[in-house]
């Protein structure tokens, strides 16, 4: 794309950017263009950081740094490289060690991904795809590994993140530069390059 479909507002623009721009340094370190672009219309952006807030708050076992993975694997799978980026960025600013992220993608192989861990990304991956490829054996999968507000929360995150990858490929958000970086170091070897989120 030559330019974004809408550009995002100013972080100044509006108490409620200010608000919202305070709100992401703490999670990604700064606030997203995509967030600014829902700035066009305050409810939707209101609306998403109350979405957001619950559905990544950790409750337990489906930790933060296990959620931003998710949010990886389930991106991945749509081919949203800006949310790639904003969510492997997040994942390691949450917990997830070096080692798990460069062998995401062998998780069902990778000795330091559990069981559960897999249920969870076979369910990110069916879960992601359209037409939609959750079967009754993910299904199964899951229910043996987590209970029913654990898998609320997992779909939650796959949910959350399909808004973003549609949002932010549509409108072609350009990527911020902590993000690009960080796509460039950790996911670069694997393939990820920025693609229409560079301007």
């Amino acid at each position: 794309m030559k330019k974004p479909l809408v550009s995002p507002l100013d972080r100044n623009a509006t108490k409620e950017a200010e608000e919202m721009a305070q709100f992401y340094e703490e999670t990604l370190g700064f606030t997203p263009n995509s967030l600014f672009t829902m700035m066009h219309r305050p409810r939707i952006s209101t609306a998403f950081v109350e979405m957001n807030k619950a559905v990544m708050e950790n409750k337990g076992r489906v930790t933060s740094s296990l959620k931003r993975e998710l949010a990886y694997i389930s991106s991945m799978t749509t081919g949203c490289r800006y949310c790639e980026a904003h969510a492997i960025r997040a994942a390691e600013r949450y917990g997830s060690e070096q080692d798990r992220l460069n062998h995401i993608w062998e998780y069902k192989t990778y000795p330091a991904f559990t069981e559960g861990e897999r249920a969870i990304f076979d369910l990110a991956i069916a879960a992601s795809q359209v037409p939609n490829a959750v079967t009754d054996e993910i299904s199964e999968n899951m229910r043996k590994h987590w209970d029913d507000g654990e898998i609320v929360e997992v779909l939650g995150v796959i949910a959350l993140f399909g808004y973003l990858n549609r949002w932010n490929d549509s409108m072609g958000t350009q990527l911020e530069k902590p993000a690009a970086e960080d796509g460039e170091r950790i996911l670069k070897p694997a393939g990820w390059e920025i693609g229409k989120h560079n301007y």
